[in-house]
């Protein structure tokens, strides 16, 4: 059975080809094309288009694209009835008499096709429906050939292996929630002088980008393609009743992974905080403006981007006197390239030149390119809402899903990336479940470290020393 090609291979770098000088577009079975690119169709041609027959077997770009889109008008379930009703009506599948000969032509294509799904999309099978109809159509493919029956099984167990290694790490991620309390409950009972910190876990920078890097890839890895488009659903105006699909907001791994982002910031905010020394909270600086810049080389932009946002929280950096002592001239290399001025172009930049080098890289260490994801999701959002999905005449905008698809499949190619840098079990426990100041005792922290500099703030010290430390 072939193989499903990287997906770096599928959207080729010069994008949608929109030449628009060339002849007028021209209609083909309810599709509309302008020099061979696809443009739109109806919901039901679009669905023919994606079922083979003896003589076709459609492109590869042209399945991701639809798969990851149409869940924006059908549930995938409906569209698994609808491609298996098609397969079996149209391949006379059912057929006891059928032509044994046509079945061979066409079995493996549309075990290709179903591989092709379970490879790219495998949380849609999370659904009983879906899993009931993959079998069933499976089966019928199976039934007459030993070496197709090989095939289903070994399609069939790999995804039944993706979707347990998915409920594990639903499990793992509920875990670390459920274990992880604020730091302030901890101070209160534990005296200062024997928290650790994160330098005494892990003394240097590089160790913990590299496991910084660990987490950023396992969480990536988790995300399912259509979790993009899944977290924009609303209504589809063709459809009258039913919003489509209610039990759609389906993007756990996408939030657990926003989540993620924001710990780590509240994570280096608090280490910087903690110290009640002066000198001990500038070497703390120091350190994460290292970590920083080794995630910067190593193309790890997240947690790049969390750490800054983390030392450029308030708490942070209104302690003058603490940055006074801190020599910031790496920070502020740092800062301009993460600038969000021009859209954010200077990021932008390094994440093509990353992109770039990803694509001719030797070892998995020149492979690693981890987007800033707020941002990433912020661009597929606007792409979103800047386009429509349905032309005036009701045809799908295809054209649209094209952009769509380029960019999630960019973002595909980035999450296979197997972590080259060596697991420590220690660092990383650290740093997934230690507990963290929420922002209250972030500000508290950070008066009694230095303290209030006008009434505002004074009166803002005193409540929080009396709600959060019970002291007056």
């Amino acid at each position: 059975m072939p193989q499903t090609p990287p997906f770096s291979a599928m959207f080729d770098s010069s994008g949608y080809n929109r030449n628009l000088y060339q002849s007028a577009e021209d209609s083909c079975g309810g599709l509309c094309y302008h020099d061979n690119n696809l443009l739109s169709g109806s919901l039901e041609a679009l669905i023919q288009h994606l079922v083979p027959n003896v003589d076709y077997y459609p492109d590869r770009t042209y399945i991701f694209t639809f798969l990851l889109s149409s869940r924006l008008f059908m549930h995938p379930y409906e569209l698994m009835a609808k491609v298996c009703h098609l397969c079996v009506e149209h391949q006379r599948l059912s057929d006891p008499n059928g032509d044994k000969n046509q079945i061979r032509k066409i079995a493996p294509k549309i075990l290709q096709l179903l591989t092709e799904w379970t490879e790219t999309f495998p949380y849609d099978f999370r659904d009983e429906r879906m899993m009931r109809n993959l079998k069933d159509l499976a089966h019928r493919i199976a039934s007459g050939e030993e070496t197709y029956r090989k095939n289903v099984q070994q399609m069939l167990q790999c995804l039944i292996r993706k979707l347990a290694a998915l409920s594990q790490y639903e499990e793992v991620l509920a875990k670390i929630s459920s274990t992880s309390t604020d730091r302030l409950t901890v101070l209160k009972t534990k005296p200062q002088s024997i928290q650790r910190d994160i330098i005494t876990v892990c003394s240097d920078p590089y160790t913990l980008a590299q496991q910084l890097t660990h987490i950023e890839l396992e969480r990536l890895n988790y995300i399912g393609p259509e979790e993009f488009v899944q977290a924009f659903v609303q209504k589809d105006p063709l459809d009258n009743d039913k919003s489509c699909y209610s039990e759609r907001k389906k993007t756990r791994n996408l939030e657990a992974y926003v989540e993620w982002f924001n710990r780590l910031s509240y994570l280096v905010a608090t280490e910087i905080c903690m110290p009640v020394k002066k000198k001990h909270r500038a070497r703390m600086i120091e350190y994460f403006i290292d970590v920083a810049r080794e995630c910067f080389n190593i193309g790890n932009f997240n947690s790049l981007m969390a750490i800054i946002s983390g030392m450029n929280m308030s708490p942070v950096s209104r302690l003058k006197k603490t940055w006074a002592k801190v020599k910031t001239a790496k920070f502020d290399v740092l800062e301009h390239q993460m600038d969000p001025s021009s859209n954010f172009y200077n990021y932008r930049t390094a994440l093509r030149g990353a992109a770039q080098r990803s694509l001719t890289a030797h070892s998995s260490r020149e492979k690693i390119v981890i987007p800033f994801f707020s941002l990433l999701i912020k661009d597929i959002y606007f792409l979103n809402e800047g386009c429509a999905n349905r032309l005036p005449n009701g045809h799908v905008n295809f054209e649209k899903f094209w952009e769509l698809a380029k960019q999630v499949s960019e973002f595909m190619t980035w999450k296979q990336v197997e972590c080259p840098f060596e697991r420590d079990r220690k660092i990383l426990q650290y740093l997934l479940t230690v507990p963290v100041f929420s922002e209250d005792a972030l500000y508290l922290a950070s008066y009694e470290s230095e303290g209030p500099e006008n009434h505002i703030e004074k009166d803002r010290w005193k409540s929080l020393r009396s709600s959060l430390l019970g002291r007056v």
